[in-house]
């Protein structure tokens, strides 16, 4: 007690501080720890001292980019990082013409278009203007569009075509536009985060995967909704609509980005994903999203939501235009010390009889004998592939919501600001299940909790990897139990593509394929395999053909 006493002396701070044993009494049972009265009484001290401390902490600004110095990577150790890139070559046809309906280009897929915009059958500048009218058009009935970058679109546009004219054909994505989930910053453009707190937010900065497509010539035509600061399709202006019904919600965070994309509004769009965010709105817009392993991607100049757990990824209408889009968009940067240099060796070719495709028995067997998704086992089998049935590791291994602690933990310190200003209030949804609440709560979860949470994360990465080396690709479907979860913690890639529609809602469905750490060439391969068997990514919303 002397040297508490000592302590609280030069803190300044008296014998009534603020903080007591009753407050302590309370707070334990947060923790699940019962300290004694003497325990207690010891502590206090130490407890308003960190409590100025923290008030002195709570002077500093922290915006959401404030740097996070520590780095989450999923590879386990003596993990081997594929390295080495070696050459990719895309199969761009060389007989593609423009249709006699205009409206078909909405939806050509990218090699389709970058076959057109490199032979001269339409510039850059035609197409663009033809995606500028179709924003404007469906983009309000949609509620998809925060911002079209009309003018930044033409100019990248003329100078497409002035280097095509030239010979100076930069890549597929060369020319063709494409929207961009409005949590990443582009230099004079508003970046709102869906959020009505940041609706007028200009951030002079241009986000690294803005910067990548923009070095391969892409077009960057519109900023593209986002469910408020990424959850669901609820934003300050309206609710992402499902261009296959609109009276139903696109999915979140990245709902603009799979409505506009199946919608035929741009050809691609960029989206990201903390848990399910990717996966969602790709699954209920009838897209193809792909989630690459953790780190693949920089998210310098997006919004922070969880330092470990957030990850961009294209959404876009087959297998082979999610290849390319990741293909041009990966890489790293100082600004994100959690993004790497990694090869991305894609050649759009599975031999599948000698793949290990393995399916999940224990989620599968969850479904109805007639659920689509047995149908999706059945066209693989008919394409030569030897499926096992696995049973993924689920409930054994993951024993409590993990991911929900650390996506609280973390989101809530990225918005620590926004929390202590009470411009929370601000945000449209105020019920115990959305982000005011949430960052509120989490300010009570214990340093020590998050840290344990991490570290038992990393258990169940290996345990993960441990069974996901045995396989090539493990077929699930999207959302059951606990898969989704899981594989956000462990950072493992994903693809969900669409599979036909349910016989009750008329909506699409889907099926995900789940590969092991930075291999995603051949979950894409394998995709692309069943795509092009199959006609489920080549339907399109009726109301949108015209």
């Amino acid at each position: 007690m002397r040297y508490l006493l000592i302590i609280l002396v030069h803190s300044g701070i008296s014998a009534t501080a603020q903080i007591d044993t009753a407050t302590v009494s309370h707070a334990q049972k947060l923790i699940g720890i019962n300290f004694t009265d003497a325990e207690k009484d010891s502590m206090t001290g130490w407890l308003n001292t960190y409590k100025q401390e923290y008030d002195k902490l709570h002077q500093q600004p922290t915006p959401n980019g404030l740097s996070y110095p520590f780095a989450f990577h999923p590879a386990p150790p003596g993990f081997t990082i594929p390295t080495k890139q070696l050459p990719v070559h895309w199969n761009i046809p060389t007989n593609v013409t423009l249709p006699a309906n205009r409206n078909e280009l909405a939806f050509y897929s990218i090699p389709q278009l970058a076959s057109l915009i490199k032979n001269k059958k339409i510039s850059s500048v035609e197409l663009t203007k033809f995606f500028l009218d179709r924003l404007k058009k469906w983009g309000d009935t949609l509620e998809c569009v925060i911002t079209i970058t009309e003018e930044l679109a033409l100019a990248q546009a003329k100078q497409a075509d002035a280097e095509i004219s030239k010979g100076q054909w930069r890549s597929p994505l060369h020319g063709i536009p494409y929207g961009i989930k409005d949590l990443f910053a582009v230099k004079g453009y508003k970046t709102t985060w869906g959020s009505v707190p940041y609706k007028d937010q200009v951030i002079d900065e241009d986000a690294f995967v803005y910067t990548q497509l923009k070095k391969a010539g892409a077009i960057l035509v519109a900023k593209l909704t986002l469910g408020e600061l990424a959850n669901m399709d609820l934003w300050f202006g309206g609710r992402t609509r499902n261009p296959w019904d609109l009276t139903r919600g696109a999915g979140g965070s990245s709902a603009g980005s799979g409505a506009a994309t199946a919608a035929g509004l741009v050809p691609y769009a960029i989206g990201t994903e903390t848990w399910g965010s990717i996966i969602t709105p790709a699954h209920r817009c009838g897209a193809t999203g792909l989630r690459p392993t953790f780190g693949s991607v920089s998210r310098a100049g997006g919004m922070t939501l969880a330092w470990s757990l957030d990850k961009p990824g294209p959404i876009c209408r087959s297998a082979e235009d999610a290849a390319i889009v990741f293909y041009y968009m990966k890489g790293r940067d100082d600004n994100d010390a959690s993004s790497i240099d990694r090869a991305f060796n894609y050649t759009g070719k599975a031999e599948l009889k000698k793949l290990r495709i393995a399916y999940a028995g224990n989620y599968f067997n969850k479904l109805g004998l007639q659920s689509m998704q047995w149908s999706v086992l059945k066209t693989f089998r008919e394409l030569g592939a030897n499926l096992q049935e696995v049973q993924f590791p689920d409930s054994a291994i993951y024993t409590y919501n993990m991911v929900g602690i650390i996506i609280s933990a973390e989101s809530a310190a990225a918005f620590d600001e926004l929390t202590r200003s009470n411009r929370d209030d601000l945000i449209r949804r105020q019920d115990k299940n959305f982000w005011p609440n949430t960052f509120r709560m989490a300010r009570f979860i214990p340093a020590v909790e998050y840290i344990n949470a991490n570290r038992h994360r990393s258990v169940l990465m290996e345990k993960v990897n441990a069974f996901m080396k045995n396989y090539d690709i493990v077929i699930t479907p999207s959302f059951v139990d606990n898969q989704m979860a899981i594989t956000n913690l462990t950072g493992h890639p994903a693809l969900v593509m669409p599979i036909g529609f349910t016989t009750d809602t008329h909506l699409p469905n889907s099926i995900t394929l789940i590969g092991n750490l930075y291999d995603e060439a051949i979950i894409l391969a394998v995709a692309k395999a069943f795509q092009d068997a199959t006609s489920h990514n080549k339907q399109h919303p009726d109301k949108f053909k015209n």
